[in-house]
């Protein structure tokens, strides 16, 4: 059988012919689906706009307006691409599509549950609203300012300078702790003064020396408690309020409630003592240290 190269040929320069015709004749749609792709990106784009705009006179929630924000965007550009593959008569393609992104997302749903774990958690975050830009935080072993949120994780810098990236699938499943959202803050020192020393006389000093500090909150809530006999000392609390601005000026309260109780202490006499150590050198009842025989060990060498 002779391959006929003639035929083959024609087949070959009737289907470039076919589709030649078919490409013409798609120009005019073709056209007009780059104008109206750029038109709705156009569109999207204002309208991503105004909803931030909107939305910062309704709320200061950055996450949320990122949130919806981003899904008008997409909403707006998704309407204008099916207006496009419509107007390419690319419905059957669109639908065999859709079909074959629904098993890779099941697919992909499985393989990456976290990254959509983050994602749901960021969205509930976001409604629910533990803390902002700004606060001041605890979240597992971290501690430190809130420096931006999004749908995948909270970013915190703590005291010590260092951005920490903490998921927000974490977040939503530990106890946080808002130590900015009340505005204000408690103080405890814990103090020992000695078995000598008058406890009236001390829990006045003490008292009258935490409100004389500049900064305090409603002194007479200002706690003094005794709270145990310890081996060398008796030991008391002062529990105080303070406003709680920022981490450094928390420091320094503390720094200065405790300047203004030794300094108090000092002025008054008031002790606080030393730990008491027992040294046991096998001394036995009734004998005296330097009466024990003293026992040296020598290496003699021949």
């Amino acid at each position: 059988m002779e391959f006929d190269f003639e035929s083959a040929l024609d087949k070959v320069l009737g289907k470039l012919d076919s589709w030649l015709e078919t490409l013409l004749t798609m120009l005019p749609n073709m056209a007009v689906s780059v104008l109206l792709f750029v038109v709705f990106m156009v569109l999207a784009k204002l309208a991503q706009k105004l909803l931030v705009r909107i939305f910062e006179r309704a709320s200061d929630n950055k996450l949320l307006e990122n949130l919806f924000s981003t899904m008008v965007y997409y909403s707006v550009l998704g309407i204008g691409i099916f207006i496009i593959l419509g107007i390419l008569k690319l419905d059957r393609a669109v639908t065999s599509l859709l079909a074959g992104v629904g098993v890779v997302g099941l697919a992909l749903g499985f393989a990456f549950q976290d990254i959509a774990a983050n994602f749901v958690s960021g969205i509930i975050l976001a409604f629910r609203r533990p803390s902002k830009i700004g606060d001041v935080i605890s979240v597992k072993d971290f501690m430190g300012t809130v420096t931006k949120t999004n749908l995948r994780v909270t970013v915190l810098k703590t005291f010590q300078g260092q951005e920490v990236y903490i998921p927000n699938k974490d977040v939503l499943q530990s106890p946080i702790i808002n130590y900015t959202v009340l505005g204000q803050r408690r103080i405890d020192l814990g103090v020992g003064i000695s078995y000598g020393d008058d406890l009236e006389k001390v829990q006045q000093v003490v008292l009258d020396a935490i409100k004389g500090l500049d900064g305090i909150l409603r002194p007479d809530d200002t706690i003094f408690d005794y709270y145990e006999f310890g081996s060398s000392s008796i030991n008391f609390n002062i529990r105080f309020w303070i406003e709680y601005p920022d981490q450094p000026g928390f420091l320094a309260m503390r720094n200065a409630a405790v300047m203004a109780i030794k300094k108090a202490f000092d002025e008054n006499d008031i002790t606080i003592p030393f730990p008491i150590r027992t040294l046991d050198f096998g001394i036995k009842g009734g004998e005296k240290l330097s009466e024990m025989p003293l026992q040296m060990a020598s290496n003699e060498t021949t």
